[in-house]
């Protein structure tokens, strides 16, 4: 049998929490007939504006096929449209459409009540904590790795 101390791994405790948020997160959604990766896409939209397809798969961490069927999803709800970039014609750049508005504030809504059970005992000071200390962590896991030298 293969072992691991999966008790002391941050990566195993941040990949279950992050995987049962999303599961909540699409439970939320379903009503409202989007899910996770589309709201995620709504998000990115409300944080930069327009961006091209290979930007947005980028910053989602998927697959660009992937990400295909997410916006031809979108597109034939009228949630977002699809252009060519004028700068570059080879990209296809995403925007939010009007009917955008109300699915985000939706999503919205459902992802408050998610943080809300997530946080559900925690002290205000253990919230801002809880947000240092994984701060702290995408920041390390961000910077270049220094490969350490023994000295002889």
């Amino acid at each position: 049998m293969l072992q691991y101390d999966f008790e002391e791994s941050v990566g195993y405790w941040v990949a279950m929490t992050a995987h049962a948020m999303h599961r909540a997160l699409n439970e939320e959604l379903a009503p409202h007939g989007i899910t996770h990766r589309q709201w995620q896409v709504l998000a990115w939209l409300s944080l930069e504006g327009p961006l091209p397809q290979s930007e947005l798969a980028d910053r989602m961490d998927i697959e660009p096929a992937t990400l295909v069927s997410v916006l031809a999803r979108m597109e034939r709800d009228g949630i977002i449209g699809r252009r060519t970039c004028p700068e570059d014609r080879r990209k296809r750049v995403v925007y939010p459409k009007p009917k955008a508005k109300s699915v985000w504030e939706q999503g919205v809504n459902c992802a408050r009540r998610v943080r809300e059970r997530a946080t559900r005992g925690f002290a205000p000071a253990d919230r801002e904590r809880l947000k240092r200390l994984l701060s702290d962590v995408l920041d390390n896991m961000r910077a270049p790795q220094r490969i350490e030298t023994e000295v002889a």
